[in-house]
């Protein structure tokens, strides 16, 4: 069965499509949208958005593990990466038991959500930007690739991102931003001011202003904390005088207009009230769903779409990509529409449209393209696949610190964001978190039991309880990866999933230029503790960790930081990258790549941001090639 054809057809409702189909529809474009999760929530309409959200919660509440996609539902057609699945990959064999199939040496430790609004539903909201040197980074240090522009072709874009995802912070705490490429023009402010830091973060900022320098490989380097960007609602900047995202038809281009007046910017609420979560009211489960949404998620760049150009086909699969044998123009895109989930039947359909976006994720975007045989004439479709390899350190504080507060991390370590260093191994950026040591040892929970274990009762265990959970610290390194050819998303035909679409299939390692780097933030936690006065309480399971690597005789574990990035990246070059610097693919004029997929780099920043601002970019050129 073929549908009516459209303007444009978006694969995902993630953030990445949301903006597109929010820019497109408002320009007046015919847009279609396939999603893979169940109808409830997609909808514009606020009753039914307001009852699946508080599903959602429900099952949240009710959940033993509280990880990213625990209170999603858990769909068999449209099954999605989840770190319950993680395990010990077993030896000459590759781990099936999940959804990805993990070829090793090392488990791919991320996840990510098919669902309506996709992952920015259980991002934590940090929205950092990438460096100017992370533009460069084969010009700069010699390692990874340059990306096909700079970074201050991106700023505009940035300020648009900016402004759809409604961002909370400070210009001035940021740091790095006074190189030879300016990051921010002046007097610029993000809409909201920053998100108040922790009293955690006050008591080491305290410390470390006090402390000498520390050293990392012979050389010495004051530490430096941060208050980190966000993505939820704050307190409107009054000197922010943006008002808009618009197509300009004369100049041919996005525009994010201005105005001389202040008080201008106004938080976006929940989707099904617009005065519900207008503040962030410190409800400290951004991770994995923010109860009141105060924080940004796509739905709310959904919302905002014209609906009178909008259709969302729900339940619906993308299976294969159509191309004309000769011309290689994307014809249509097959999808499977599945009608009740236990039952595992479907229908196959066609939807046709003048361009096509893949905008699913750095996951489900290569295996759809591979599966479609499209898009791979440079054989990078797939490869590159990149993610903050993350080492967690933790310990007890001399004094009470209180955690279990706020967002998770207001505050960030950012010295070695960027540096000469970065010839040898990777950066990093290091957020102090506010959860104690939720994401290392699940608590409070454990230290209750522990507690209880040990016979304690009434008031010796409210005070025992008292004493270690208010002391907890966890500071997490995010390491950069490099792009590594194999380091990678394939597919094979015997895994295929319940509908008979390929799962994809995962090859990762750790490369010397990351094992370096965890040696050395190591190196440097050790310093920060002592500074702090952390009594150090990190221990690794060499047995039970399936991320648990070994270099020069000391053991991490590598934990994924849900930064999903790499399989199809930009350039300028057809024959090593898969989009050219608009998001088009070099191989089918009319199909463009959306997501972080397209990110030739990492750098330390998470990438919702960036990619978002690329996402401007391709929607600029987009209808750019729709008017022409």
């Amino acid at each position: 069965m073929v549908d009516e054809e459209y303007d444009v057809v978006i694969v995902g409702t993630g953030v990445a499509g949301a903006v597109l189909a929010n820019v497109l529809t408002n320009a007046g474009k015919r847009v279609c949208m396939l999603e893979a999760g169940l109808h409830s929530g997609v909808e514009l309409d606020s009753q039914a958005a307001y009852r699946t959200y508080m599903e959602y919660l429900d099952t949240f509440y009710a959940a033993a593990a509280k990880t990213p996609n625990s209170p999603y539902p858990a769909l068999p057609d449209a099954p999605n990466a989840d770190v319950l699945q993680l395990k010990q990959i077993p030896k000459d064999q590759p781990l099936t038991s999940g959804y990805l199939v993990q070829m090793g040496p090392i488990p791919f430790g991320s996840d990510n959500t098919r669902a309506p609004g996709g992952t920015t539903l259980h991002w934590l909201g940090t929205t950092l930007r990438m460096l100017p040197n992370d533009f460069r980074m084969k010009t700069k240090y010699g390692v990874g690739v340059d990306w096909p522009f700079k970074y201050s072709d991106l700023r505009p874009y940035y300020e648009m991102a900016e402004y759809e995802i409604g961002v909370s912070g400070d210009v001035a705490d940021q740091p790095f931003a006074k190189g030879r490429e300016k990051m921010f023009p002046k007097g610029y402010v993000f809409p909201m001011e920053k998100i108040p830091q922790s009293y955690l973060d006050g008591v080491f900022q305290e410390h470390i202003a006090k402390a000498p320098p520390v050293m990392m490989n012979g050389v010495p380097s004051q530490l430096q904390l941060a208050s980190t960007p966000q993505g939820r609602n704050s307190n409107p900047n009054p000197r922010y005088r943006r008002t808009g995202v618009r197509w300009d038809h004369a100049k041919r281009r996005l525009v994010l207009e201005e105005t001389k007046e202040e008080n201008t910017y106004v938080p976006t609420g929940a989707v099904w009230d617009p005065n519900v979560g207008e503040r962030c009211e410190g409800n400290a489960s951004c991770v994995p769903i923010c109860p009141v949404q105060a924080k940004y998620n796509a739905l709310k760049s959904l919302k905002r779409c014209d609906p009178a150009n909008l259709t969302i086909r729900t339940q619906s699969v993308a299976s294969r990509v159509l191309l004309h044998p000769e011309s290689k123009r994307v014809m249509g895109i097959e999808y499977k529409v599945y009608r009740d989930p236990s039952l595992g039947d479907h229908e196959v359909r066609t939807v046709r449209g003048r361009i096509y976006v893949l905008a699913a994720s750095a996951l489900e975007n290569p295996k759809l393209l591979l599966a479609s045989e499209a898009a791979n004439s440079s054989d990078q479709v797939g490869r590159n696949l990149m993610d903050h390899m993350t080492v967690l350190r933790w310990g007890l504080t001399k004094d009470p610190v209180y955690p279990f507060r706020g967002p998770g991390s207001t505050t960030n370590l950012a010295t070695y964001r960027d540096g000469d260093f970065r010839k040898d191994h990777a950066a990093w950026i290091a957020p102090l978190d506010n959860w104690g040591w939720t994401w290392p040892k699940f608590s409070p929970g454990p230290d209750v039991a522990e507690a209880v274990g040990q016979g304690l009762f009434g008031a010796e265990l409210r005070e025992a309880i008292r004493d270690k959970i208010t002391r907890q610290f966890l500071i997490h390194y995010e390491c950069e990866q490099i792009p590594d050819p194999e380091n990678r998303v394939t597919i094979l035909d015997e895994y295929k999933d319940r509908l008979g679409n390929h799962r994809p299939v995962i090859h990762y390692q750790a490369t010397e230029y990351m094992l370096k780097a965890f040696e050395a933030a190591t190196e440097v936690s050790a310093q920060l503790f002592d500074i702090c006065e952390v009594e150090d309480k990190t221990e690794y399971a060499p047995a039970s960790d399936p991320e648990y690597v070994r270099y020069k005789g000391v053991g991490y574990r590598i934990d994924g930081a849900g930064h999903i990035v790499g399989t199809h990246r930009c350039g300028n070059d057809p024959k090593s990258s898969v989009t050219d610097p608009e998001m088009r693919t070099w191989d089918h004029e009319n199909l463009f790549l959306a997501g972080c997929g397209n990110m030739p780099t990492l750098g330390t920043s998470n990438p919702t941001l960036t990619m978002t601002a690329l996402t401007f970019k391709a929607a600029e050129a987009i209808l750019r090639q729709l008017e022409h």
